[in-house]
């Protein structure tokens, strides 16, 4: 089997693309693995569909499937043009429902789903949350200081609410983002729909523009803008390396 790893805005992930759907969990853990794999947050697999261009299994780094990853949609998006399995402008199923990508070159904008608020602003542990769904849940915390960003008080608050947890600081209309992932049970490089819910949040709060950018850990610059109540952002993606196991 070929696989192909990618990485965008720091995530990384494990890809191919096959005929046949079953379940890839246990492949995920192993291939995924830092330390006896190639090392990933996730695997994406590519499936046959038939009115899209394709439909897509993703698997977190502990086997579990994800509805949707945001900067998933981005390496998945250029491995496809790269294998000639769609066009620049492709549509792709997931979980979460289709998705819409533009590759230029190693440049990917991805149109998310719709967004859904599952609670409005709410008290806790002292601080103030905001818990939407951009595909996958996210809590947001809006701190002033991103060394706010409290480990246990993450893993605390992602079992508590089966969210992803994100710390978002706003300096002069840019975001920076630290986001406890779901799935990797711990701090990510980046995350696609986190960045897009602390987006959403801080627009909603009147603290950026409908176009601003957002800085993950990786401190990748990642473009996110809101168009007709749909969120778009865009970014880089980098394919590492190509191997046959």
């Amino acid at each position: 089997m070929t696989y192909t790893k990618y990485s965008a805005s720091g995530n990384d992930f494990v890809i191919f693309h096959t005929f046949i759907k079953k379940d890839y969990s246990e492949l995920a853990k192993s291939l995924c693995s830092r330390t006896q794999g190639i090392g990933a947050d996730g695997l994406i697999v590519l499936l046959p569909h038939e009115s899209l261009d394709f439909q897509w299994l993703f698997y977190n780094s502990d086997g579990s499937e994800a509805s949707m990853c945001g900067n998933g949609t981005r390496a998945c998006a250029h491995y496809a043009l790269s294998n000639n399995l769609a066009n620049e402008k492709m549509s792709f199923l997931t979980s979460a429902g289709t998705i819409f990508c533009e590759v230029k070159k190693d440049v990917v904008e991805t149109q998310l789903t719709k967004a859904v608020i599952i609670k409005e602003e709410f008290q806790e542990d002292g601080k103030t949350w905001y818990l939407i769904d951009t595909g996958v849940p996210h809590l947001v915390c809006i701190v002033n200081d991103l060394n706010e960003y409290d480990h246990d008080l993450c893993a605390k608050m992602r079992y508590k609410y089966n969210a992803n947890v994100n710390f978002a600081c706003i300096n002069s209309k840019k975001i920076n983002v630290r986001t406890y992932e779901r799935g990797v049970e711990g701090e990510t490089l980046a995350c696609g729909t986190g960045m897009a819910a602390c987006f959403l949040r801080a627009y909603k709060l009147g603290l950026v523009d409908k176009k601003t950018f957002v800085y993950p850990k990786s401190n990748e610059e990642l473009t996110l803008r809101l168009e007709n109540n749909e969120v778009y952002f865009k970014g880089s993606v980098q394919q590492v390396f190509t191997t046959t196991i």
